[in-house]
């Protein structure tokens, strides 16, 4: 899943996408308030955080701009503002959840697991994700099938979440690019096809019920049909 990450001090920008690439998201940065607009009106990301003390433009505005265009992707405010009245002010202009600093890492990427959950699934508490008898723990970033634990690399990981977030959808090649992959990224031709394939041995490798399938000129879809 990509993530947005607005944030004009530099070294914790830099920071935040570190960590959240450790722990398996792909992560872009902006540094203030009309590059973070810009790229959340123009990129397709699954969740932002935004700070609120931004230069050009403040978080304020850019959540409102966002909220403006239509949009109703999951926005995280990130901020040194933490009274009352400011929690107030970025719920009533849509954001989804607030993290005041400092915080731990670890919460963080709670709070943006749990904002993928409700985007995807309307709130449904668990950060477990099933089709079938298949189950990948986001909180873990591991998978099984029945009993048996299934050996992902990050991006093999990283595909199958996403499809199991969009579970019985038909996902298109250029969707698992754009939000799997950074402009930076190296992609070749067939690379999608490539991991499909080996997350396909992994999952459904000697079983008689397949999960994982191609559909034609449209793209991939992961259910239990």
């Amino acid at each position: 899943m990509k993530i947005l990450i607005v944030e004009d001090e530099r070294s914790l920008g830099r920071l935040l996408k570190e960590s959240l690439e450790r722990e398996g998201f792909v992560a872009e940065l902006a540094v203030d308030g009309e590059e973070g607009l810009y790229m959340a009106l123009n990129g397709p990301f699954d969740v932002i955080v935004l700070d609120i003390l931004l230069p050009k433009l403040t978080g304020w505005q850019v959540l409102e701009k966002i909220r403006d265009s239509g949009s109703r992707i999951p926005v995280l405010m990130l901020t040194a503002l933490d009274s009352i009245e400011d929690k107030v002010r970025g719920f009533d202009l849509g954001a989804d959840d607030y993290l005041p600093k400092p915080f731990d890492i670890r919460e963080l990427v709670v709070r943006i697991q749990s904002l993928l959950r409700r985007a995807q699934f309307g709130g449904a508490p668990s950060r477990v994700l099933r089709v079938g008898d298949l189950e990948l723990d986001m909180s873990l970033k591991t998978a099984s099938r029945g009993n048996e634990k299934i050996e992902l690399r990050k991006k093999e990981y990283q595909i199958l979440e996403y499809l199991m977030l969009n579970s019985g959808r038909v996902v298109p090649k250029s969707e698992l690019e754009e939000h799997l992959w950074n402009e930076d990224d190296e992609l070749w031709s067939d690379v999608i096809r490539s991991h499909i394939k080996n997350i396909r041995k992994k999952v459904d490798g000697g079983r008689r019920k397949k999960l994982i399938k191609t559909v034609r000129g449209m793209g991939y879809e992961i259910s239990d049909r």
